[in-house]
């Protein structure tokens, strides 16, 4: 039985190394050991015994080849339905991802213009991976703080990275460091894209 293991062991590797090779996808790869000692890998886990094993993110973006041009068409396109700035679309794209569509944080937001999984459905995303669906909902999800802070620029940035509620209960930019910082790279890069 051991053999057989080692044997289901090596296939696993093979096939998972294939397919990282062949499939430049964002991927979740959780570990599992049965019973018999044998190791499965998975990117579908279905046991509460399953552990991540290998998650890309944000640290692999040099694995993924990009230009910071690659979208203009898609964000063009973004701007023009929702009626927003092509260039505060691409400054936020920058300061989000740097323009690598598999992008994760470590809060979980994921592609382009990261979303959170919780405001997927509501954006109409089905993959936060393809760089049409991410753009077209991030651009969405922009214009609808734009509206509830009253086309506020300064405070509809501040709710996209930090969340709505937050600004709301401050009616200013959170005392945080970090959203201070993303709202300042943010203007920042939508002068240098006008």
């Amino acid at each position: 039985m051991k053999k057989n293991g080692i044997r289901c062991v090596a296939i696993h590797i093979v096939l998972f190394l294939i397919g990282v090779s062949v499939n430049v996808t964002a991927a979740e790869i959780y570990k599992y050991v049965d019973e018999d000692g044998v190791i499965h890998f998975t990117d579908s886990p279905t046991k509460d015994e399953m552990v991540l094993y290998i998650k890309t993110g944000p640290e692999n973006a040099k694995a993924y080849p990009y230009t910071p041009d690659k979208y203009d068409d898609i964000i063009l396109k973004a701007s023009r339905e929702n009626g927003l700035s092509f260039s505060l679309i691409k400054a936020i794209i920058k300061v989000e991802s740097d323009f690598n569509t598999y992008a994760i944080s470590r809060m979980g937001a994921k592609g382009l213009m990261q979303i959170m999984p919780k405001n997927m459905k509501e954006l109409h995303i089905n993959d936060p991976y393809n760089p049409y669906e991410n753009i077209m909902g991030g651009t969405l999800y922009l214009k609808k703080m734009l509206i509830r802070f009253e086309g506020q620029l300064i405070l509809a940035l501040a709710a996209y990275n930090a969340g709505p509620t937050v600004v709301e209960k401050y009616n200013a930019i959170p005392p945080y460091k970090e959203t201070r910082h993303y709202v300042d790279k943010v203007l920042k890069y939508n002068y240098k894209y006008k």
